[in-house]
């Protein structure tokens, strides 16, 4: 069972793993992030299952070009020369070792704490990332030492892509010292793994593990097998209670005499003010969502220094522009931190091209990439948002306002992706080989939601941009401008008519260049009601909410297709051909749900009883994120099928 814990202003996310299964065990995870893009994550007992676990990610062009260094320990305590292993590696066919049943508790705060109980010794195992250092911190506390033992570490290197997998023919260098160790490998570029402990022996004693198992692969229908290296193992003495830290660091070029400086008790300070500062609310639901967010906030290295960006999710995605902005109204508006959003924005901005926002930058480089068409409209969005939130109106007028103009010049205009403003308004792009929309999804060639044309949440998004400038200006006293943007919207006011299914109750998904329509119920058509600007009327938004409700709504988001459609997937799982069929075709995104939420209260005139029933619909929600999936987080996606299992 797990519980949320209160320890000072402190949320503690705590698990109990008495009287469960490996197989139950294995299926809940743990996520440490730090500023720049790098991470720590296992599950719960410690043992990988996918090739994004390790102990320590980092990333050598922040926020991106991740490596795994550290995968994992090897812990073994020694007594009267019978060795009993902590760590739980998982093999074909089998565990070994199986350290989980020594676990009783695990914890979540600041970092991750493993409390483990045996008949000579207790120990607590604690990981803690640093904020602002691809560096990780392994804490043993000796908290009750029947007997003296002998306790050993034995680390386990990657050093490779954490998109791939190692194998025994890679070259590994060490050069170990009395109590630290410097590893080496070229591939796929040169970075350095240094592990240090002030109190224990290094003993070097290098050997190849072999052919470990990461069982999420295997679902995925990926390679699934691993090596990993090891330059030898820590050792260390223990008859009264006291203290084991184990440093360990990565970089292009490591520096070991600062990490030799490092206190323990200096990190694990700093990383309870952190959480503190981005958590300070008194509510505990709104505290442990405050914290939630905070993941995802990283630095991005550009040109002009670091600037704060969001990634759109762990373990893989980076910052997209669409994630970016969909996201920032609550991660860093909502929360007050509107200097942080405002770099966002404006990094954003500066990096626009042909009135067009990228949509995400390269994994390798700060090359920005543009194939979206909405990534620019909710650029807008959050904009505006921004301006009335943080009333900063210097920046927007100086730096966010051209753009947003520029912006909405381009879709009038025409512009790259066959974009372009027809004569009735409504803005049209993409083709039958291009997937502009968030439902993007495409494999070997066949594009599996294809939305080219006229996507309905695309004009909804348009029609928000036309009404927020024309109100602006208007407010401002540019009547000229404002009519100008109030016109094009009336356009597009009288000609959204195209998208109403009059026989469902419902906006059709897209208009197809040849005028047909694709009717398919789908969840984009919210955002035509849940916008600040409304392009339909107040009774066809009623019926909107009550198809979406009725057809797409489940516990953690809504489904990407109605289950009556023919083309509706209920499970997300098998191949990657599989899974991407799946993604959009009936499979649950719960970030849909804020977005259904404010479509309904707004419909119902946010009165007590529809603010009420939309607390009950975000309860399964914030249950998941204490008990389910990754503690502390809400999973990317859940099946369409009952009982709707967290995946992505």
């Amino acid at each position: 069972m797990l519980t949320l814990q209160k320890k000072g202003n402190k949320i503690i996310n705590c698990v109990s793993t008495a009287d469960k299964s490996i197989e139950q065990l294995l299926n809940k995870e743990w996520l440490l992030t730090n500023s720049r893009g790098g991470y720590s994550s296992s599950t719960i007992v410690g043992c990988n299952t996918r090739r994004y676990h390790g102990l320590l990610t980092g990333s050598l062009t922040p926020p991106v070009n991740r490596i795994v260094g550290l995968s994992n320990c090897l812990e073994m305590v020694i007594c009267n020369g019978r060795a009993t292993e902590l760590a739980t590696f998982e093999f074909d066919g089998k565990f070994a070792p199986s350290g989980f049943g020594y676990i009783k508790k695990f914890r979540h705060s600041a970092g991750v704490h493993f409390d483990y109980q045996l008949d000579q010794v207790d120990i607590t195992k604690s990981v803690y990332l640093l904020r602002d250092s691809d560096t990780v911190a392994l804490v043993y506390d000796f908290t009750k030492v029947n007997e003296p033992v002998e306790f050993t570490v034995r680390p386990f290197v990657a050093l490779r892509d954490f998109h791939s997998l190692q194998k025994s023919y890679a070259e590994f260098r060490s050069q170990p010292d009395a109590n630290s160790v410097l590893v080496r490998h070229n591939v796929p570029e040169s970075c350095e793994l240094f592990l240090y402990s002030p109190d224990a022996k290094f003993e070097p004693d290098k050997r190849w593990w072999f052919n470990f198992l990461y069982r999420v692969d295997k679902r995925r229908g990926q390679d699934c097998t691993e090596d990993l290296w090891s330059p030898g193992f820590f050792k260390c003495r223990i008859d009264k209670p006291g203290q084991l830290v184990l440093w360990g660091n990565l970089d292009i070029k490591c520096k070991p005499q600062e990490i030799k400086k490092l206190d323990i008790d200096s990190v694990r300070k700093e990383l309870d003010e952190h959480l503190n500062t981005v958590s300070a609310v008194k509510d505990k639901k709104k505290k442990s969502l405050y914290i939630a967010a905070d993941q995802f906030v990283v630095k991005r290295q550009t040109e002009h220094g670091s600037r704060t960006t969001i990634l759109a999710g762990f373990p893989w995605f980076a910052d997209w522009g669409r994630d970016a902005f969909i996201s920032l109204p609550g991660v860093l508006l909502l929360t007050g931190r509107f200097d942080e959003a405002k770099s966002v924005l404006t990094t954003f901005a500066g990096a626009a091209d042909d009135g067009m926002i990228p949509n995400h930058f390269d994994d390798r480089s700060n090359t920005a990439h543009f194939n979206s068409i909405d990534a620019s409209l909710w650029f807008i969005n959050a904009a505006f948002q921004y301006l009335q939130l943080s009333e900063d109106t210097e920046t927007f007028s100086a730096e966010l306002l051209p753009v947003i103009r520029w912006i909405v010049d381009a879709y009038r205009k025409g512009n790259i992706f066959g974009l372009s403003c027809g004569s009735d308004g409504l803005v049209s792009g993409g083709t039958p080989q291009t997937q502009l929309t968030w439902m993007d999804a495409k494999y070997e060639g066949r594009a599996f939601t294809p939305r080219y044309g006229r996507p309905v949440e695309i004009n909804a998004l348009w029609y928000n941009a036309l009404c927020l400038l024309g109100r602006f200006d208007a407010e401002r006293g540019d009547v000229e401008q404002a009519n100008r943007y109030h016109s094009l919207a009336d356009r597009v006011r009288e000609n959204f008519e195209k998208f109403w299914n009059a026989d469902g109750g419902y906006l059709n998904d897209c208009i197809f260049p040849d005028d047909t329509v694709n009717e398919s119920i789908r969840p984009n058509q919210i955002y035509a009601v849940s916008l600040a600007f409304s392009p339909i009327s107040a009774g066809r938004q009623r019926s909107v909410v009550a198809v979406v409700e009725r057809e797409l709504l489940t516990p953690y988001g809504l489904r990407t297709l109605s289950t009556s459609d023919s083309n509706y997937k209920g499970r997300y799982e098998g191949d990657q051909g599989r899974r991407d069929e799946a993604y959009h075709q009936g499979t649950v995104w719960p970030y849909l749900m804020g977005a259904f939420i404010e479509a309904y209260l707004k419909v119902n005139d946010f009165s007590k009883d529809s603010r009420k029933r939309a607390a009950g619909f975000i309860e399964p929600l914030m249950c998941h994120l204490s008990e389910d999936g990754c503690i502390g987080s809400i999973s990317e996606i859940f099946d369409g099928d009952q009982p709707q299992q967290p995946k992505g």
